[in-house]
């Protein structure tokens, strides 16, 4: 199990990773575009293949984790947690004071990992997602 870094080249495993994780998943081009930002940090989990991916945009003092998923016969042994610590440590590195982030409400298992991580709960966005969901907004502060 490795990590690393996206590359333009990894985009089309990502949608596809995206497309099996999630009802409205980020097409390939909400993807690149989010890729070229300057602002953009992504981390790849890597077995020989792409198995999960996350990223964040990190302005100023403030970084918003957009993506994380990991492909589903890769779930349940720690590899999101690896993706989401990944993260914090980059944020950390980029000078990051607070970490951002939205839920879906029915995510059980993604809320009960960003809550060991030290992320808690804010505030709820009502029918956020466009099936109407909503969503939790959860915030962690470092340093």
């Amino acid at each position: 199990m490795s990590l690393r870094a996206w590359e333009i080249e990894d985009l089309d495993r990502i949608a596809e990773i995206e497309e099996e994780c999630f009802s409205d998943p980020w097409t390939r081009r909400m993807l690149a575009e989010t890729f070229l930002s300057d602002r953009f940090h992504g981390v790849l989990l890597d077995e020989g293949g792409i198995v999960g991916y996350g990223g964040m945009s990190v302005a100023l003092d403030e970084a918003e984790i957009e993506l994380i998923a990991v492909s589903e016969m890769y779930r349940r042994c720690g590899r999101g947690n690896v993706l989401l610590q990944e993260l914090i440590r980059i944020a950390a590195e980029c000078g990051v004071k607070k970490i951002f982030l939205e839920v879906r409400v029915s995510n059980s298992a993604a809320q009960i990992l960003y809550l060991k991580s030290g992320f808690r709960g804010l505030y709820c966005r009502t029918r956020y997602y466009p099936d109407g969901e909503d969503a939790v907004v959860m915030m962690k502060e470092l340093g």
